[in-house]
């Protein structure tokens, strides 16, 4: 009887020791799971970033598309006597063809200019003049402005000529968005805006 107590007794001492903290192999495991779990919540970290910076990027050239282009709505929509085709204005001019210039007279009277202009090559950059100023460049360098882009005037010249159509002026602008990681996006946005002055 007492050969078997500690028979036993032994073998639940075994029992216990085998039980005692980790092995190393456990220790491994436990180790290499955690490491994988940090390793795809780092990536995943990493991608969200990556993508909210492109995001705020691609946000900031669309403001700047916006401000352009409520920038000449609001400015020719309170001005008058458009001169279409070249900046140096003579007397008010249509050009149903379209042109990349026009110039005319705001709300207080000085003469007001928006150009595309050349940039080197086959883009298009935007520049602002105010009288007795100088040549404000309006696009960051990530727009580029194609050769689509323009000004189409239609009954600008004075109803004593015999033209009874309201001023009103198209505007497009058309071309290309670089973002930081060398992605080209092309866009067209046209919008039309009519005097407020009467004129007919």
């Amino acid at each position: 009887m007492r050969k078997i107590d500690l028979q036993i007794k032994r073998a639940c001492h075994t029992k216990l020791q085998q039980s005692n903290g980790y092995t190393i192999l456990e220790t491994m495991i436990a180790v290499s799971l955690f490491v994988i779990i940090i390793t795809i919540g780092m990536g995943a970290l990493l991608n969200a970033n990556l993508l909210h910076r492109k995001s705020e990027d691609a946000r900031s050239i669309m403001d700047n598309l916006s401000f352009i282009m409520e920038d000449m709505s609001r400015n020719l929509r309170t001005g008058y006597d458009y001169h279409c085709g070249d900046v140096i204005f003579t007397d008010p001019q249509s050009c149903p063809d379209g042109e990349g210039e026009i110039s005319f007279k705001s709300s207080s009277g000085s003469q007001w200019m928006y150009q595309f202009e050349p940039d080197g090559g086959a883009a298009f950059n935007i520049s602002r003049l105010v009288q007795g100023g100088d040549w404000t460049r309006l696009n960051s360098e990530k727009i580029s402005f194609s050769s689509d882009s323009g000004f189409w005037v239609f009954g600008a010249e004075s109803p004593l000529t015999g033209d009874v159509q309201q001023p009103f002026v198209v505007i497009k602008l058309a071309g290309t968005i670089t973002s930081k990681d060398d992605t080209v996006t092309s866009f067209s946005l046209r919008t039309s805006v009519s005097q407020r002055l009467v004129d007919i």
